[in-house]
């Protein structure tokens, strides 16, 4: 077993495994206690605590990588530089090597090795920045996440170009499948160094194979030098023209002739990105391939060139002055030929015009403070989102580069605001309060809508629209779909009409249905279904219904009863009438009481009078008015269950009231007459028995 595994450095990283061997350190997952989260640390072998030039190659890496900070980076958490034991924290990264992903998926599609370069590319830009280069770019120390994110890593012989003139040894240094001529010659390295690795990994993933291969490390070194690699449209025909220029320019054999920065590369590939049909005026030549997905697992691989094959390829070195020789001579009879050709023509051009620079790729306060750019032109700037340049830097001008213009003429720059591109949260589970501040804080403009499911718990996150971790451009709405419980099924509606309001709402409950309660007063012409007091008159809907679990279903429940009574009104033979007072009565007095015009009507009607009973008993009193007073009184009985009314009394004489004694009304129901006291007496008989119920 190994010896850290299970222990605690500093008693604060626990160690956990080993996940990766390199050439002078070994790598782990651990545990931080303090900050608990998972790390990989990475310890210099044992072999090598004495010996100063890898223990300095160590705390280089370490030096370098706490420079930086940046997302395709890996990031450095800690350090140690005991006397026993020298440790780097890093960022653990849940990946695979970018050799390993190449090995399994062969040749890639274009759009993903240009989706890789381009993040290679953007680290390796951050470390330029700061003065650092890397000199050991290859596949085995850039992890790719499953997320598709590139990590670069392992800067163990960076080397910090602001500092330091000279290589730090005169030996090779570097994987030589991936080093750069001047790196095999022993020549000074910089940030072009980084260049030429970075197009030999692009060669090998575009084509699944690496541009020199032989049995030993120093015949690839030599290979690197003299030969020149098979063209990759020769291998894979599907890739682009111009890909293939790209991944040649940056393996030219001179650093001169190859892209002078890792932004200037940015910005051809950017632009082969818009348009996959646009070529460069490059002497070489690319094309097209498949993406797939990357699995979870972890290595650091560090091979590089073996210690005893240096002397070789130090001594082979010696050999190569004449070719080296050879061809200096040659391109320098190339350029005195160029110059023959195109000189004259130059000055062959009219002095008022003058060739747009490129200004793509260039940072636009650089620009400002070009005097040469400033009096030479005048600028108009926009500024756009752009995936494909950082913040500030130019990826679009409306003059092309070489093209002729005016002293003094108008160029629209455009400047990029960064990326637009965001990748969409993982909010799956979260309950919705929680979803939505978290898409909140990161950008997003959440909204939410319920959805059933019979997995998600009720009130949490089931899924969003976007998907979760889609990257998503410009549009930062989301569309949170949030449970709203099991799926509804649908259900038949019960019939409760006739049923108590309690067990009406017992048996809708029972089918998942909810109770809507309404007081009405019954009435047989309201449309109502006959039910005592506190039973159910009517719901909605009916019965031959089928609704969805949850719904609401209305229940009309009968508070009592409600009818029209109409009165015929008496007739008087031997008065003229001017109008009539008609009241109704109750047990408790006066219910209503009404004036109305005695010469236009016959009948009157008493208006939705309400009862506790399905049968009620009313009195009706009638006064006729002629400058004397008669009084009739009549009495009502009203059935509410079948909305009838019918008369059961009516007084057979009547009163004059402050005038003479008078015969009675002359009509079928009146066959005596009475005077006097004689009336008061029978009047008061019938409105006594008005009472009885």
């Amino acid at each position: 077993m190994d010896k850290f595994v299970g222990k605690r450095l500093d008693g604060r990283y626990e160690i956990k495994e080993i996940i990766g061997v390199g050439g002078m350190a070994l790598v782990y997952k651990a545990f931080d206690n303090q900050e608990n989260r998972v790390v990989a640390v990475k310890i210099l072998k044992e072999e090598f605590i004495s010996n100063e030039e890898f223990v300095r190659r160590f705390k280089n890496e370490s030096k370098a990588i706490a420079m930086l900070s940046h997302p395709n980076i890996v990031k450095v958490y800690d350090v140690s530089f005991g006397d026993l034991i020298q440790y780097i924290v890093m960022e653990y990264i849940d990946g695979i090597t970018l050799k390993e992903y190449i090995e399994r998926e062969g040749s890639l599609r274009w759009k993903d090795a240009v989706h890789f370069t381009i993040q290679i590319l953007k680290g390796l830009q951050h470390a330029h920045d700061k003065g650092i280069v890397h000199r050991d770019v290859k596949p085995q120390n850039i992890m790719v996440l499953p997320d598709g994110t590139i990590k670069v890593t392992d800067f163990g012989i960076a080397r910090f170009a602001r500092s330091e003139q000279r290589t730090i040894t005169d030996k090779a240094i570097g994987s030589v499948h991936y080093i750069s001529p001047e790196q095999a010659r022993g020549e000074r390295t910089d940030e072009k160094t980084d260049i030429y690795s970075v197009g030999v990994i692009l060669y090998e993933m575009l084509t699944g194979r690496l541009p020199f291969q032989a049995e030993s490390a120093v015949s690839v070194a030599i290979m690197q030098l003299q030969r020149e690699p098979q063209l990759p449209t020769e291998i894979n025909g599907s890739i682009p023209l111009g890909l293939e220029q790209i991944t040649m320019h940056a393996m030219q054999k001179s650093p001169e002739r190859r892209y002078q920065s890792a932004s200037e590369m940015l910005c051809d590939l950017g632009a082969f990105r818009k348009d996959p049909s646009i070529t460069f005026d490059y002497s070489y030549f690319v094309d097209d391939s498949p993406t797939k997905f990357v699995p979870n697992s972890f290595d650091y691989d560090s091979v590089r060139i073996p210690e005893e094959d240096e002397p070789e390829e130090t001594k082979e070195k010696s050999n190569m002055i004449p070719i080296l020789a050879g061809i200096a001579a040659t391109l320098v009879i190339a350029i005195i030929v160029l110059a023959a050709i195109f000189v004259p023509k130059l000055f062959s051009k009219s002095n008022s015009e003058i060739s747009c620079p490129k200004f793509v790729g260039q940072l636009y306060d650089d620009i400002k403070a070009n005097k040469e750019y400033t009096d030479s032109f005048k600028f108009e700037t926009e500024w756009q989102a752009n995936n494909e340049f950082e913040y500030g830097y130019v990826f679009e001008q409306s003059k092309a580069e070489g093209q002729k213009v005016k002293k003094g003429a108008t160029i629209t720059l455009y400047i990029s605001k960064g990326e637009s591109t965001k990748k969409v949260p993982d909010v799956y589970g979260l309950t919705e309060s929680a979803a939505v501040s978290k898409l909140k804080a990161e950008g997003f403009k959440p909204t939410v809508e319920a959805m059933p499911s019979d997995d998600v718990e009720d009130g949490k996150v089931i899924k969003t629209e976007p998907q979760r971790t889609q990257v998503v451009g410009e549009n930062l709405d989301i569309k949170i779909y949030v449970s709203s419980g099991k799926s509804l099924k649908n259900v038949s509606v019960p019939s409760v009409v006739g049923m108590k309001q309690a067990d009406a709402e017992k048996e809708l409950k029972e089918k998942k249905l909810i109770s809507v309660v309404e007081k009405v007063k019954y009435s047989k012409n309201n449309g109502y279904e006959y039910a005592p007091i506190g039973y159910v008159i009517k719901q909605d809907p009916s019965n031959d219904n089928s609704i969805v679990e949850g719904s609401n279903v209305k229940i009309y429940v009968n508070d009592g009863f409600a009818s029209n009574i109409t009165v015929t009104l008496p007739k008087y033979s031997d008065f003229k009438l001017d109008q009539y007072i008609i009241s109704l009565w109750d047990d408790s007095g006066s219910i209503v009481e009404k004036t109305i015009d005695a010469t236009k009507t016959t009948k009157y009607t008493f208006e939705n009078i309400a009862s506790d009973r399905d049968m009620a008993t009313y009195t009706v009193k009638i006064r006729a008015l002629n400058g004397k007073t008669a009084e009739d009184y009549q009495t009502i009985k009203v059935d509410y269950k079948e909305g009838t009314t019918e008369v059961i009394i009516r007084s057979k004489d009547y009163k004059v009231l402050g005038g003479d004694t008078t015969d009675s009304p002359n009509d079928d129901t009146n066959n005596n007459a009475t005077t006097g006291g004689q009336t008061g007496t029978n009047t008061g008989t019938a409105g006594g028995n008005t009472t009885n119920r």
